[in-house]
């Protein structure tokens, strides 16, 4: 089985880091693909709706190129645009399964659109997860201003009567790649909060860079703390197994006409 996770972000560090979690989860039988767009491909880091614009047509191009079986260089699927310069080390071709990892979810819809392979956005696994380890959530995520789009997302995943209580560390997304930095432990102290003061019975990481914070934060609060990434990743996994595809019959069904065709 080979799963495309897709980082729409253009580090290459989280990338790698979110890779490591995913071949922990996935098993020994899963192949890994972990690709994100090159420097000025995309953006830096998902911390606005003009940056979850542009990761949205990242996702669309990585899914439509790898199910073109193009190369990332070869110009993807016809309509979609280019694909974004992944880096020579990644091989996009078709998968059994894609995991959008980023918790905005950006493009998610439309890369349903583009394959009959189980999709599945990070957020969305999460909140999932988290309500079958518990009957209520917490959400940690970095900027305040992107809690605008988790609440859109617990309301679109029908999550609002669980989802308790959504705090912000006020923390850039590149932070959280300094071990150093400050940002663990203000993470780490929002998900104390949530199960202290909210009564959480799970909290859910609210960005796929904090994959490495999971198990110790779970020590710590002594809750279930929910990564989506970990959580996309068994998901499209075993949806995989069960033969559990996107459904073509509707709404996510090919595009009746390729982007840009006029």
């Amino acid at each position: 089985m080979r799963i495309h996770l897709i980082n729409p972000n253009t580090s290459r560090a989280m990338t790698d880091k979110i890779a490591v979690t995913a071949r922990e989860v996935a098993g020994p039988d899963v192949s890994i693909a972990a690709t994100c767009p090159a420097p000025g491909a995309g953006p830096a880091a998902v911390e606005s709706h003009t940056d979850e614009a542009w990761a949205a047509l990242v996702v669309a191009q990585q899914v439509a190129a790898a199910e073109a079986a193009a190369s990332p260089y070869d110009g993807g699927a016809p309509g979609v645009g280019p694909a974004p310069d992944v880096g020579p080390a990644n091989d996009v071709s078709p998968a059994d399964g894609y995991v959008v990892a980023c918790f905005g979810d950006p493009g998610l819809d439309a890369a349903r659109e583009l394959t009959t392979a189980p999709v599945v956005g990070i957020a969305e696994a999460a909140m999932h997860v988290a309500t079958l380890s518990g009957r209520t959530f917490a959400v940690v995520t970095t900027l305040s201003r992107t809690l605008g789009r988790a609440h859109d997302l617990v309301r679109r995943y029908g999550f609002e009567d669980a989802c308790v209580a959504m705090y912000a560390a006020d923390v850039p997304v590149l932070d959280l790649e300094d071990a150093g930095s400050a940002a663990r432990e203000r993470i780490a102290e929002l998900c104390e909060r949530a199960v202290r003061d909210d009564g959480a019975d799970t909290v859910v990481l609210g960005c796929a860079g904090m994959t490495d914070l999971c198990a110790d934060l779970t020590k710590r609060t002594g809750v279930p703390v929910i990564d989506g990434v970990a959580a996309a990743v068994g998901l499209v996994s075993g949806m995989a197994r069960m033969g559990a595809g996107t459904s073509k019959h509707d709404e996510y069904a090919p595009p009746p006409r390729p982007p840009g065709s006029g």
